[in-house]
């Protein structure tokens, strides 16, 4: 059975299924799911937890063993077994034996990082599926990062202006569990009074963090503001600005492909992301006419040489322009 976490309190009314994986991208959100069914455990008096780590060189036959072995007091136990990787031949093997034929006293609380498209379709994770419970827990996009924020604030019984639930968002986008904090610390610090934006900005620290994909996603979707936000933000984290580049050429080179793709034939970089990415290079080769994406290449080149150390320049200045270009803004750019 397929849940999500909107509907993991339903899934833990009455008696508790004895086989789950949990998978997710959000490490906050993925500990809060598996404190809900620790809690449902506890409360059905399975007292008994084990807790099992599965890195490089894991013995998957002391899992199977462990399992088939009777409990200490003849009690239901709760077995965890966190995955740091794919679990492999032999771990995929013992999973899915596990999931054929789950035993009597224990709760297998299986917790993951995010599943591709690939892991997706593995055996293992379709047994879950099939015969336990699969918690899918989905990234919290940029997009919707605002609601979650003003949503959380409400929980946490902050009455707030609502710039606060921008200005968090903004300040701790990437980091859910910065997030978690700041909202935990203003809850107590606003002490029940309409909390402002101002107030907010003082006592809210910048805990984002950024990743070059999500700077794609952002120059692709025509949020110049928020691209040229996480550039500064790789470039105070001392990222290399070649990988920066090779980030904004892979989208550059991606649009220029993107309107005379056939069906089959298209290059691979024009798939990867799934779906929510096609949609947004659609929307950005509709928005970016091609003589704006050819001076873009030119200035892709340019700024290769500046980090080279060929051409003089300032090669995050000239990555800033590709960004607001990219993103739709119309800029001067190098012929």
């Amino acid at each position: 059975m397929l849940i999500s976490p909107q509907t993991l309190s339903r899934s833990l009314e009455g008696p508790l299924a004895p086989l789950w994986l949990l998978a997710g991208a959000e490490p906050l959100l993925i500990a809060e799911c598996a404190d809900q069914i620790r809690a449902r455990a506890r409360a059905l008096g399975i007292l008994e937890r084990e807790v099992h780590f599965a890195e490089r060189g894991y013995d998957w036959q002391s899992l199977l063993g462990m399992t088939q072995s009777m409990s200490l007091f003849g009690d239901q136990r709760l077995v965890e077994l966190r995955l740091s990787s794919k679990p492999g031949v032999e771990g995929s093997k013992v999973l899915t034996q596990l999931l054929k034929s789950p035993p009597t006293d224990v709760v297998l609380l299986v917790v993951a990082d995010d599943l591709d498209w690939t892991e997706r379709k593995a055996a293992w994770v379709q047994a879950f599926e099939s015969h336990g419970v699969l918690l899918d827990v989905p990234k919290v996009e940029a997009e919707d990062l605002v609601g979650w924020v003003a949503a959380r604030l409400a929980r946490a019984g902050v009455k707030a202006e609502p710039e606060v639930a921008e200005l968090l968002a903004a300040r701790c986008e990437g980091n859910l569990v910065a997030a978690h904090q700041e909202i935990e610390r203003l809850a107590l610090l606003a002490d029940g009074q309409l909390l402002s934006a101002e107030q907010a900005a003082d006592w809210v620290a910048n805990s984002a963090r950024y990743g070059v994909f999500q700077l794609g996603e952002a120059v692709l979707g025509g949020d110049a503001a928020r691209a040229l936000r996480i550039l500064a933000g790789l470039q105070a984290e001392g990222e290399e600005p070649t990988l920066v580049l090779w980030c904004l050429t892979e989208e550059l080179r991606a649009l220029m492909q993107w309107s005379a793709r056939p069906e089959k034939g298209a290059p691979a970089r024009l798939w990867r992301g799934g779906r929510r990415r096609q949609d947004l290079l659609a929307r950005a080769a509709r928005r970016l006419p091609r003589p704006q994406l050819e001076r873009l290449l030119v200035n892709a080149a340019r700024t290769d040489l500046m980090i080279k150390g060929i051409r003089p320049g300032r090669a995050w200045d000239e990555l800033g322009l590709m960004a607001a270009g990219l993103a739709g803004v119309h800029l001067p750019l190098a012929q």
